[in-house]
């Protein structure tokens, strides 16, 4: 009788045991990553905003190349200064970067406000050129495109629609089937980066693929 209380008694010891154990080797149970810094989030937060004027049209091919290509630089500062400082920044640096983000979130601001817009009519062109906005927006939005990345992109488009614009000025506002079929050419070319940098190994900081 005394030995069989002691199995029953034993039982739920091992029970609440085991379910510790696998408890422990639950992926689903380790813990949360490691939060972002607030330089790191200011980045991300400056990409957001990037991201949503590219896709209402608020910021032209160009002012996008212009604003990503200051924000690769301030990324290229930081990766520099946390190398040469195992993994951290200076108080000093910080308050350099945070500068540095200020002036860059006042141009993002005076871009989406100022008047120079995306325009896209009803054509086959122009909604094709909408669509190569709408996926840059979204890698810029998700972080699979870098800022370097983003500038290259949009420096692409912006040459094209440059092109399309001198096009129709020289046709009274339309283009002839050749130019259509030359823009479509490049605007394929341009798909294709679009994809090859979303799917490479590059990323925003803090991004997995």
């Amino acid at each position: 009788m005394n030995l069989q209380w002691k199995k029953w008694c034993v039982l739920p010891v091992a029970v609440v045991v085991a379910g510790t154990v696998a408890l422990a080797q639950d992926p689903s149970a380790t813990p949360d990553p490691k939060p972002k810094s607030e330089v790191g989030k200011r980045a991300e937060n400056q990409q957001d905003r990037i991201a949503q004027g590219v896709k209402s049209g608020q910021l032209t091919a160009g002012e996008t190349a212009n604003l990503e290509t200051k924000e690769a630089a301030v990324n290229g500062e930081v990766k520099a200064d946390r190398t040469a400082n195992g993994g951290k920044l200076t108080a000093e640096e910080k308050a350099q970067v945070n500068r540095q983000q200020n002036h860059l979130s006042n141009q993002i601001y005076r871009d989406k406000h100022n008047a120079a817009t995306q325009h896209y009519g009803n054509n086959e062109v122009d909604q094709r050129r909408e669509n190569q906005q709408d996926r840059i927006a979204q890698g810029v939005k998700s972080g699979q495109l870098t800022a370097g990345e983003t500038a290259k992109l949009e420096n692409q488009q912006r040459g094209i629609n440059q092109q399309v614009r001198a096009d129709r000025a020289a046709n009274g506002g339309k283009l002839t089937a050749g130019e259509k079929a030359q823009v479509n050419k490049e605007q394929n070319q341009a798909s294709k980066n679009i994809y090859r940098k979303k799917h490479n190994a590059r990323t925003q900081p803090g991004t997995k693929k």
